[in-house]
C-alpha cells in the first residue's frame, strides 16, 4: 500500500511518523458498523471496519515510518497509583473480545507493526515514540481524537482526527481547553474524567480550570496559592481537594520514556505481501476488500473469489453551468428524457438546517453537469482586533475573509429555471437516498416529485446482505472507484468546506455523482424487476419518500424549560438512589464501576452467583445479572438497575434533547433512516426516538416534553399486538385467530388453552406467564431466557414451552418450515414480498446458526409489520392532505404514528387514521389499532 513521503519546503525529504491509536479505531469502528460475521460464526464487524479505516487512513497521510499502538490491558501503573482508575467503565462487548486478536492480525497483514506492552497504556507508547522521533528530526503524527493526547502536540506532533478528517494543532488545543498544549496536563488535573474515573477538583469546569492556570501558571502553584481566591466555594474545594488534584495530575500526564518494544528505524514504511494480505481478507470474508486488493495485485487474485461483473467502461464529460441559457438546455434534456438524476452539494449533514452550494444533473451515462451556487474564496482583508483580554490597545492586522466565486448563477435564479422541471409529474428525479435532497429543496420551496431512489433499490433487493452507499454500489454493479469526499476537500489542517472547493475540481466531483447515481439507477431498477421484487418498491418504499420528507420537514414541538425541570428530578432521584445503595452496601462506592459494584455484591454482600470475567478479572454486573438477583429479592440490585436507568435517560434525552432543538423552528427533526435495518422497519437518529422506554414512568415523563403547538392536538395511533396477529394469521391457528376476532383478551385465551381452565378462572399470574410465552416465541425464546423472564427453573419452562407447541402445533410448523425455507434460499419473505437476507444461516458455528435461525422466524413478522405501517403511513399522509390540509404526520416509532391537528378536529382526525391503519392490510384476524389525543405525547398513553 504506498504511502506518499512528506516534503519540506526545499523539496528534500522529511521523515514522518504517523501513530495510529489502534485501542481508539476497534471502538470507533465497532459502534460504526452493524455487526458482520464470517461464515464459521465469528464476529468481524469491528475488524472490516478497522481493516478499513486503517487502509485509508495511510492512503492520504504522508508517511515515512509507521506504527498501530494497542493498549496490551486494562490494569497499568495508574491503578497503582490510584485503584479506581478507568474502573467505572463499561465491559467490553462480548461480541468485540474475539476481534481483539483479528485486528492485530490485520495490522500485520498490511505490513504495520503492531506494538502494545503490560503495564502502560497505548497513550504512553505513542508519546514515548514521539519523543524520541523528534529527537531524530522526525515529524510526527498522532492518527486519534483522543483529548488526552493532546498534551503531546507541538511544533513538530499533531494531532489527525481520522473520523472529521482534520489535523489538529496547538489553535485547536487553545481552543478546546483554553490553554496551550504544555500546560493541558494541568487543566485535566483539575477538571477530571469522568469516563476514565479521574476524580479532579469537584466544582472546577474547563472554563475555570483554564482560567486558573492562566492566572496562577502551574498545578502546583494554584494549590500553593488557593487561600488567594475570592470565590468561596471555588477556594475550599482546591484547599480541600489538593491531594485528589495531584493524584489525578499523576494519572493524566503520559509517560514519555517508556522502552521501545520496536526500535525507532524498523517503523519505515513497507509494502503489504500481496499473498498474506488477500489471504487473510479472504479468510475473513470481506469481499470487496478483496476484490480491490486482488485489483491492485492482480496476480494474487484467487480462483474461488468472484470478480466484480464491471459494466461495460463510460466515457464521461462533465461541465459546468454558469449562465442561464445553459441551465435552460439541461433543463429541457431532462424533460425531454423523462428522466433525471439530481444531488446536491451543502455545507452540512442535517437537510433542515445546511446551505445550498450547488446542484448537479444527469441525464445520460457519463454525461452530467454541475451548477455551483454558492462557491466561496478566500481574500486578504484587513480589519481591526479586538484587543487582548489585558486591555491592550486595538491594532489593526490582515485577516482573510470568503468572498463569492464570480462566474456563478445567483441561487434564486437558477432554482427559479430548476424549480418547474423538479416539480413537473413528467419528469422522473433519481437521487441516492433523494430524501436527503428532495428536504433540502422543500426548504427552498420546491417540492420534488416522482422521485426513484438507487438506495432504496439496493435495499430491496439486497437488505441484511450489504451496504447501500453509493461508494459501494458503484463498485459492487459498475466497477467504478468513485472520488472520495477527502480527494475534494483535503484533510487535516489544509481540510475546507465544499463552498472553497475550486469550481473545476467540485464539478468532477458533484457531477461524478449524478452520473454513477443515474447509472446505478438504471442497473439496479432492472435487477428488482428481474427479482420480481418492483412490488415492494413502487408500493412500500417509494411513495414513502415524499411522507418521511414532509414528516422530517415537520419535526416535533419540545418544550426546553420542561426537560431542564425534568432532567433536576432525575438529578434528585439519581442522588437519593446513589443514598440509599450506599445505605444498602453498608459504604460508599463509585456506583458506575462495574468492578466497585463486583466487590460490593460478591465480595462483601456475599450474594451468589458471582462470575469474574477472565479476561479483566472483575466480577460481571450486567444488567442481565443484576435482573436475576433483584428478582431473587436483592434490593440493592433493583436500586442499580433504576439508577442506571434515570443516569441513562438524563444523559441521553432530558439533557441532550433541549441541545437538539432547531432554533428556527423550535422543535425536533429526528432523521428516518429507510436502508438500514434488516427487516424494513425504519429507524431513527439525530435524536433517537424510538428507544425511549415505552412502559416506565420515567419514559412517560420524556414524552410529555413533546407538546403540540397551541391551538392544536397531539393524536397517538398504535397497532395493538400485531406480531402476535401476524403469528396466528400466518401460522393458521384457528384458536387464536377466533380469540383476536372476538376481541378477546389474548394472553388470557393463551393461558386458558395452556393451563387446560377456564378464560373466567385464569388470575394475573397464569396471565403473566401466558403473555411472556407468547411474545417470547415470537422472537425464539429458549427455556432458559423464559425462565430468567418468569424467575422459575429451567425445566418448567420448557415444559410450558413444549405444551404451548402441544396446543399450538401450526406455530411448530411454521417454525420448521421458515427455518428451511431460509436454509434453501438464504432468505426471507414478508406476506408482501419483502425479502430479508440471514446470509450465515448456514453457518458451521451452531450458536451462530441458532442465532440466524431465529432471526428467521421472527423475520417475516417484524418485517410484515413493518410494511403494514409503512403502508399505513402512505395512506395516513394522502387522507390528511386530502381531507385535514392542517393535520399532518410528524413521526413513526415501531407501531405507532404521532400526528397533529388542529384541537377542533382531533376526533374526527383520530378516527380517519384509526380506520386508514385498521385497513392497511387485509388478514384473517382483524388488525386492532388504538387511538388517544393529548397536548402532550406523555399524557396520551
Amino acid at each position: 500500500m504506498q504511502m506518499a513521503v512528506a516534503t519540506d519546503s526545499a523539496a528534500q525529504p522529511v521523515p514522518r511518523l504517523v501513530l495510529v491509536d489502534g485501542s481508539g479505531y476497534i471502538f470507533r469502528a465497532y459502534h460504526a458498523l452493524p455487526p458482520l460475521t464470517r461464515p464459521d460464526g465469528t464476529p468481524v464487524g469491528a475488524v472490516y471496519g478497522f481493516t478499513s479505516m486503517l487502509m485509508k487512513t495511510l492512503e492520504s497521510l504522508h508517511a515515512t515510518h509507521v506504527a498501530v499502538i494497542f493498549d496490551a490491558a486494562r490494569h497499568t501503573f495508574r491503578n497503582e497509583i490510584y485503584p479506581s482508575y478507568k474502573a467505572n467503565r463499561a465491559e467490553t462487548p462480548e461480541d468485540l473480545i474475539p476481534q481483539f486478536p483479528i485486528v492485530r492480525e490485520a495490522t500485520r497483514s498490511l505490513n504495520i507493526p503492531s506494538i502494545e506492552m503490560d503495564h502502560y497504556e497505548a497513550d504512553d507508547l505513542i508519546a514515548s515514540y514521539a519523543k524520541a522521533a523528534v529527537a531524530k528530526g522526525m515529524d510526527v503524527m498522532v492518527v486519534s481524537s483522543d483529548k488526552d493526547l493532546m498534551q503531546l502536540i507541538s511544533e513538530r506532533v499533531c494531532l489527525y482526527d481520522p473520523m472529521k478528517q482534520r489535523e489538529i494543532r496547538a489553535e485547536q488545543v487553545l481552543e478546546k481547553f483554553g490553554v496551550p498544549p504544555e500546560k493541558v496536563i494541568e487543566v485535566q488535573a483539575l477538571i477530571g474524567d469522568s469516563v476514565d474515573n479521574v476524580p479532579g477538583v469537584p466544582g472546577i469546569g474547563p472554563k475555570t480550570a483554564a482560567e486558573l492556570i492562566q492566572a496562577f501558571g502551574t498545578l502546583d502553584e494554584v494549590l500553593a496559592r488557593a487561600g488567594e481566591i475570592k470565590q468561596q466555594k471555588r477556594r475550599e474545594s482546591l484547599i480541600e481537594f489538593a491531594p485528589q488534584a495531584r493524584i489525578s495530575y499523576e494519572l493524566v500526564k503520559l509517560k514519555h520514556d517508556v522502552p521501545l518494544p520496536v526500535p525507532l528505524e524498523e517503523l519505515v514504511c513497507k509494502e503489504p505481501d500481496p499473498a498474506t494480505l488477500i489471504g487473510f481478507l479472504q479468510a475473513q470474508n470481506f469481499k470487496s476488500m478483496t476484490q480491490k486488493m486482488q485489483q491492485r495485485y492482480g496476480a494474487y487474485a484467487a480462483a474461488d473469489t468472484p470478480e466484480v461483473v464491471a459494466a461495460p467502461p463510460v466515457r464521461t464529460h462533465y461541465s459546468l453551468v454558469r449562465d442561464e441559457a445553459t441551465l435552460r438546455q439541461w433543463v429541457a434534456k431532462a424533460q425531454a428524457a423523462g428522466v433525471v438524476a439530481v444531488d446536491t452539494e451543502t455545507t452540512g449533514l442535517l437537510p433542515m438546517q445546511a446551505g445550498l452550494v450547488g446542484v448537479s444533473l444527469s441525464v445520460t451515462a457519463g454525461e452530467a453537469c454541475y451548477i455551483p451556487l454558492a462557491h466561496v474564496q478566500e481574500v486578504i482583508a484587513k480589519a481591526a482586533s479586538q484587543g487582548s483580554l489585558f486591555g491592550d490597545e486595538d491594532t489593526a492586522s490582515a485577516t482573510t475573509a470568503l468572498q463569492r466565486v464570480e462566474g456563478q448563477l445567483e441561487a434564486s435564479q437558477a432554482l427559479a429555471i430548476l424549480k418547474p422541471m423538479l416539480e413537473d409529474p413528467a419528469v422522473l428525479k433519481v437521487g441516492q437516498n433523494i430524501k436527503y435532497d428532495a428536504l433540502m429543496f422543500r426548504r427552498l420551496g420546491i417540492d420534488v416529485s416522482p422521485v426513484d431512489d438507487s438506495m432504496l433499490l439496493s435495499y430491496v433487493l439486497s437488505a441484511g446482505k450489504n451496504l447501500h452507499n453509493m461508494d459501494d454500489l458503484a463498485q459492487q454493479h459498475l466497477g467504478h472507484k468513485t472520488i472520495s469526499f477527502k480527494d475534494v476537500v483535503g484533510t487535516g489542517k489544509a481540510q475546507i468546506g465544499f463552498a472553497q472547493v475550486p469550481l473545476e475540481r467540485a464539478c468532477d466531483y458533484a457531477a461524478e455523482d449524478a452520473d454513477i447515481t443515474l447509472r446505478l439507477y438504471q442497473t439496479l431498477k432492472r435487477q428488482v424487476v428481474e427479482a420480481k421484487l418492483l412490488t415492494v418498491y413502487e408500493s412500500i418504499e417509494r411513495p414513502l419518500i415524499d411522507v418521511i420528507v414532509a414528516m422530517e420537514a415537520a419535526g416535533i414541538k419540545a418544550d426546553p424549560h420542561f426537560l431542564r425541570q425534568l432532567s433536576a428530578e432525575f438529578e434528585l432521584q439519581i442522588n437519593q438512589l446513589e443514598k440509599t445503595i450506599h445505605e444498602l452496601a453498608g459504604r460508599s462506592f463509585n456506583i458506575a464501576s462495574p468492578k466497585q459494584l463486583g466487590d460490593i455484591l460478591f465480595d462483601e454482600m456475599k450474594l451468589s452467583g458471582g462470575k469474574k470475567s477472565s479476561k479483566t478479572g472483575a466480577y460481571s454486573t450486567g444488567a442481565e445479572v443484576l435482573e436475576e438477583l433483584a428478582a431473587q429479592g436483592h434490593v440493592i440490585c433493583e436500586k442499580v438497575l433504576q439508577w442506571r436507568q434515570l443516569s441513562k435517560l438524563k444523559s441521553t434525552y432530558t439533557d441532550a434533547l433541549v441541545e437538539q432543538i432547531n432554533p428556527q423552528t423550535g422543535r425536533i427533526h429526528t432523521s428516518f433512516s429507510m436502508a438500514v435495518t434488516t427487516t424494513g422497519r425504519l429507524s431513527s437518529s439525530d435524536p433517537n426516538l424510538q428507544n425511549i422506554p415505552i412502559r416506565s414512568t420515567e419514559g412517560k415523563r420524556i414524552r410529555e416534553a413533546f407538546v403540540a403547538e397551541e391551538g392544536m392536538r397531539l393524536i397517538s395511533a398504535d397497532y395493538s399486538q400485531i406480531e402476535l396477529r401476524l403469528l396466528a394469521h400466518v401460522a393458521q391457528i384457528e384458536v387464536l385467530q377466533q380469540a383476536f376476532r372476538d376481541g378477546a383478551d389474548i394472553h388470557a385465551a393463551t393461558a386458558s388453552q395452556m393451563f387446560g381452565v377456564p378464560q373466567s378462572q385464569v388470575d394475573s399470574e397464569l396471565r403473566r406467564r401466558a403473555k411472556s410465552i407468547n411474545f417470547g416465541i415470537i422472537y425464539g425464546i429458549s427455556a432458559h431466557g423464559l425462565a430468567a423472564q418468569l424467575g422459575i427453573s429451567r425445566t418448567e419452562a420448557a415444559s410450558y414451552i413444549e405444551a404451548y407447541f402441544a396446543k399450538y402445533p401450526g406455530i411448530k410448523d411454521y417454525m420448521e418450515q421458515t427455518k428451511a425455507f431460509a436454509h434453501t434460499h438464504g432468505y426471507v419473505a414478508t406476506l408482501f414480498g419483502r425479502r430479508i437476507h440471514v446470509p450465515e444461516i448456514n453457518s458451521s458455528n451452531p450458536n451462530m446458526r441458532a442465532f440466524q435461525e431465529r432471526a428467521a422466524i421472527n423475520a417475516p413478522l417484524q418485517g410484515t409489520a413493518a410494511d403494514i405501517i409503512k403502508k399505513a403511513m402512505v395512506r395516513v399522509h394522502e387522507e390528511l392532505k386530502a381531507h385535514f390540509p392542517d393535520a399532518r404526520l410528524l413521526l413513526q416509532v415501531h407501531d405507532e404514528l404521532i400526528v397533529e391537528c388542529p384541537a377542533a378536529q382531533a376526533e374526527a382526525v383520530a378516527a380517519r387514521v384509526k380506520a386508514v391503519m385498521s385497513g392497511a392490510a387485509h388478514l384473517s384476524v382483524p388488525l386492532l389499532v388504538e387511538a388517544g389525543i393529548g397536548h402532550n405525547w406523555g399524557e396520551i398513553h
